[in-house]
């Protein structure tokens, strides 16, 4: 006598005596800084004036503006195109946490839309690096224009300006 084991279903029910499998959620992208920063050099006044940052928004006293998303924290030794990194504009040590944002939406200052950080064509990544400074903490900024993501294999990304900051008091 020959036994058929029966037909394997098409959509399996799970077995409630095994154990589950758990799986981490996707780790969250903290930012590097908050809060407010005066301008630091002739760029930062021009593009911004005082800057504002908060979780999703970046804004300047005077009207620009930058909705965001974090993508990333990478390292400052981390190249944003061949050949370039982050810690050699940013003027930081290559372990240094930067924070990569997307630019969803951009506005430009209200005087001079011109000085904007890549100015009229607009920018496409912000990173920003927090430093220690002898007034408090200091922030570094990188605009980026270009439609790829920042990295070593980016061919269109290009690096349109530097700024920095020193926080408020």
């Amino acid at each position: 006598m020959e036994s058929t084991a029966p037909a394997p279903q098409e959509h399996p029910e799970p077995d409630p005596s095994e154990a589950r499998v758990e799986r981490a959620a996707p780790p969250e992208v903290r930012p590097v800084a908050l809060g407010e920063f005066e301008p630091e050099d002739p760029v930062a006044e021009a593009a911004t004036g005082r800057l504002t940052l908060e979780d999703d928004v970046i804004r300047g006293a005077n009207g620009a503006g930058f909705v965001t998303e974090r993508v990333a924290i990478v390292r400052a030794g981390d190249e944003y195109r061949s050949g370039e990194r982050y810690a050699d504009v940013l003027a930081v040590g290559s372990e240094q946490p930067v924070e990569l944002r997307r630019v969803l939406e951009e506005t430009p200052p209200d005087a001079d839309p011109g000085a904007a950080l890549c100015g009229e064509t607009g920018a496409d990544y912000i990173a920003l690096a927090s430093v220690p400074s002898d007034r408090g903490d200091a922030v570094k900024l990188v605009a980026l224009r270009g439609e790829s993501m920042p990295a070593a294999t980016a061919e269109d990304i290009a690096l349109c300006a530097a700024a920095h900051y020193e926080a408020r008091r």
